[in-house]
C-alpha cells in the first residue's frame, strides 16, 4: 500500500477553505460534482456522481477533516486527512493520503493537484 503527503498555501481564510472542503454547493463550484457532502462526523459523501465515495471519520471544524475514501472496486478504503491552519493571513493545508493500492496511486497523487485541491485553491483565492 502507498501513502503520500502534499502541502498547499491558499490565499484565503481557513473558514473559506473549510467551506470549499465540506459544503456541497461550493464543491460543485470548483468541479467535484455532482456531490453529496456534509460537515458531520459519520456522514457519507460522494464526489463526481459517485466515482469517489466514503465516510467522514473525524471532524474538528476549520482544523481537521479525516475521511475514508473508496474508488473503483477497492476492498478497503484509503484514508484522506486534511489539516488546516492559519498562515500569513491565508491557509496552510496539509493533505495526507494513506492506504492506497500500489497500482494507480500515482493517479491520486496527480489528481489532487489537477482535479481537487488545485481547482479548490483557484476558486477560493
Amino acid at each position: 500500500m502507498k501513502s503520500f503527503s502534499q502541502k498547499y498555501y491558499i490565499k484565503a481564510p481557513v473558514s473559506k477553505v473549510w467551506e470549499a472542503l465540506t459544503n456541497s454547493k461550493t464543491i460543485e463550484d470548483w468541479g467535484g460534482g455532482p456531490v453529496k457532502m456534509s460537515a458531520k462526523e459519520g456522514a457519507s459523501f460522494s464526489f463526481w456522481g459517485g466515482d469517489i465515495w466514503g465516510k467522514n471519520k473525524k471532524i474538528v471544524p476549520e482544523k481537521l477533516l479525516v475521511q475514508d475514501w473508496y474508488g473503483g472496486k477497492w476492498a478497503e478504503p484509503s484514508q484522506v486527512t486534511f489539516s488546516l491552519s492559519e498562515k500569513m493571513g491565508g491557509t496552510a493545508l496539509l493533505l495526507k493520503h494513506d492506504n492506497l493500492p500500489d497500482k494507480g496511486w500515482k493517479d491520486f497523487y496527480d489528481g489532487w493537484k489537477d482535479y481537487y485541491l488545485g481547482p479548490l485553491k483557484k476558486l477560493v483565492e
